[in-house]
């Protein structure tokens, strides 16, 4: 009996391939459930639990952290005990951020964002959380988002708490920095560029207009834990939820992965769409590697269309 259970446990663990051939003479729900496994996956589960991650967003011109063997690509991230500490890490971050963040300001949700949040709006979500700090969702449409990294566009004082907007901050870095105005750099992800081989310690880091504290921008560095309080309104709702639906993630970061982790151990499938290698590739029902915009654009659409139906 034990080995019966094994094996059929293993069974229901077996990945449903993201392209089945298409078969003929079948009934119009069977041929679309073989031809879009996505589109059955969540009319079967219908209360999704909705990690995203880099990839949703590269459509915006954002780019990804990683590349899709999932391995890192440029710099490695700012620890927080070095930004902290270092009143040159300091310097260079916000000199970077002084170049890059004008391309995250202008980034638009893309077709990802916006179908994401039709899916919100047809009632097919638990809850969404984040592991972006770009706030395109939210700019999309969709309400009550967890952002589990936190949000680019904010700085807050180390010291006092006071909160103000990145947009803001930007003109005192132009102003107080006139020669780094100009500079062209690749951007990076999250608002940052590869600027390189300048005189950072020439570079005046912002502080405080309240108390004269650190400013940090309001998102979760390495070394860093994802806020409690997050991290829990998220189990609550992986809790309630029947599924859990992966969009654009490696899942290398374990503050995303370990969600997969206890969903895999409460029984509850899990689904992913993204182009390359995750971290939870053994505990997927279902993975579909293709680009998250016109995927979920073309989900979102017939699903809307069969609710309309059914109205």
């Amino acid at each position: 009996m034990q080995t019966r259970r094994t094996v059929s446990a293993r069974q229901q663990k077996k990945r449903v391939a993201a392209t089945i051939p298409k078969m003929k003479n079948l009934p119009d729900y069977a041929s679309r459930t073989l031809s879009n496994p996505l589109y059955d996956f969540v009319e079967r589960h219908p209360r999704l639990f909705v990690l995203s991650g880099a990839g949703i967003s590269t459509e915006s011109g954002i780019p990804c952290y990683r590349d899709t063997e999932g391995q890192r690509t440029g710099r490695a991230p700012i620890l927080l005990k070095d930004f902290l500490d270092s009143a040159f890490t300091r310097q260079r971050y916000w000199a970077r951020s002084m170049i890059g963040w004008p391309l995250v300001a202008s980034a638009a949700p893309n077709a990802a964002h916006l179908a994401v949040a039709r899916l919100e709006r047809l009632g097919l979500f638990e809850r969404l959380v984040t592991q972006n700090v770009d706030g395109l969702h939210t700019g999309a449409g969709n309400t009550d988002v967890i952002e589990l990294h936190g949000n680019i566009g904010r700085v807050r004082c180390m010291q006092c708490g006071d909160e103000t907007s990145r947009a803001a901050l930007q003109p005192r870095l132009i102003a107080d920095n006139p020669s780094f105005v100009g500079l062209a750099a690749l951007p990076v992800a999250d608002g940052d560029a590869q600027l390189e081989g300048y005189d950072f310690e020439a570079f005046l880091a912002p502080s405080c207009t309240c108390c004269g504290g650190l400013l940090k921008p309001d998102v979760v560095f390495f070394g860093e834990g994802v806020p409690k309080t997050r991290v829990e309104a998220a189990a609550a709702a992986l809790e309630q939820a029947d599924a859990m639906l992966v969009l654009g993630s490696s899942l290398m970061v374990y503050s995303g992965f370990r969600f997969c982790e206890w969903a895999a151990r409460a029984g509850k499938p899990i689904a992913a769409v993204n182009l390359g290698k995750t971290r939870a590739d053994a505990l997927l029902q279902l993975k579909v590697e293709a680009p998250c915009g016109p995927t979920l654009d073309a989900l979102a659409s017939e699903l809307g269309q069969r609710l309309d139906k059914s109205a």
